[in-house]
């Protein structure tokens, strides 16, 4: 799922995953959420179509948000994390400046910053939710 950025000063987040479908599928469930005020770019899967990262579509989703209120961006493991690391040498500094990665789990943590970005909080606050996830109790 990717949204056009709307400009309304929404913190946005980008979801990078080893599959599309994952990623899509998260970014579908977090809009649910988030409502249509954030902006949700989902860079998942590999440059054919398999699984895998695609250092390209992760790059230009960083500078598709890298304005306005900037972004979040949640990884699921592995190569996700070196393509955003990549990805992010790529950015002017003035683009860089505006993205936050943050060390979260991918789908509680997508929910979080969702969720918080939509009340229009700042990009610090909306990355400091993704990362309290971790400790959220599902039993």
């Amino acid at each position: 799922m990717s949204t056009a950025p709307t400009g309304n000063g929404h913190v946005g987040l980008v979801l990078v995953s080893h599959s599309a479908a994952i990623a899509d599928g998260l970014a579908e469930f977090v809009a649910q959420v988030a409502g249509p005020d954030v902006v949700i770019v989902a860079a998942g899967g590999g440059p054919d179509g398999t699984l895998g990262t695609d250092g390209a579509k992760v790059l230009d989703a960083l500078r598709g948000l890298a304005d306005g209120a900037g972004a979040v961006v949640l990884m699921d493991l592995g190569s996700s994390v070196l393509s955003v690391r990549a990805a992010l040498h790529e950015l002017e500094a003035a683009e860089s400046e505006r993205i936050v990665v943050v060390d979260a789990p991918f789908v509680e943590g997508a929910i979080s910053a969702g969720v918080t970005a939509s009340t229009g909080a700042s990009r610090d606050e909306v990355a400091a939710a993704a990362e309290e996830a971790r400790g959220a109790s599902k039993l």
